[in-house]
């Protein structure tokens, strides 16, 4: 048996748990900025007063993985930085967002080398792709609101989210070290 609209009083606000959880999280996103070039002065940009990301509810930037679920890649990233970036990655709670910012976090820019990763959805997972180089405030900000509509529509992500996984890790391994090799009378003076 179902109420009907004129039986409720006028201070009474009937919601699905659902939306209520989403409305929340989409409120209050907070973002863990990984800015490793120009893209992150643009990124500081957005959140100054002039284009305030505080309406958004995501003026709360988080340095501490544990206490972010949204990780803003702004610039390049060197094959070096890969395990720190995964690090990260993999110590935000779920559920958890990825906007990659700019053409050398998407696709590794104008970096064409060895050194530069061609795209950090080969490594985790990306829910936005923020373009420019450097994308503008405004541009960074229609990122966020896609992911407020990503949280509205689908609530949780998927349970299990892969990277791409385009490119070939690296199968470099350092050769051992090589041993000093002292004769007699070196020896005795070093005290070996």
């Amino acid at each position: 048996m179902a109420m009907e609209p004129t039986a409720l009083p006028d201070n009474v606000l009937t919601l699905n748990l659902k939306k209520a959880v989403n409305w929340c999280r989409r409120s209050s996103v907070w973002p863990l900025p990984f800015a490793t070039a120009c893209c992150g002065i643009e990124l500081m940009a957005t959140a100054s007063s002039r284009y305030d990301l505080a309406r958004f509810g995501a003026e709360v930037m988080r340095f501490s993985p544990r206490q972010a679920d949204l990780l803003i890649v702004a610039g390049r990233i060197g094959i070096k930085m890969v395990p720190v970036l995964h690090r990260i990655y993999m110590q935000m709670a779920e559920p958890k967002w990825v906007i990659s910012m700019g053409a050398c976090a998407s696709t590794g820019g104008v970096f064409d080398n060895y050194a530069t990763v061609q795209g950090i959805d080969q490594f985790m997972p990306v829910d936005v792709y923020v373009p420019g180089c450097p994308p503008r405030p405004e541009t960074l900000m229609e990122g966020i609101m896609t992911i407020q509509r990503i949280i509205d529509e689908y609530g949780l992500p998927p349970a299990k989210r892969h990277p791409l996984k385009l490119s070939v890790q690296p199968t470099f391994k350092p050769s051992p070290q090589p041993q000093v090799v002292l004769g007699p009378t070196l020896a005795a003076a070093v005290g070996q």
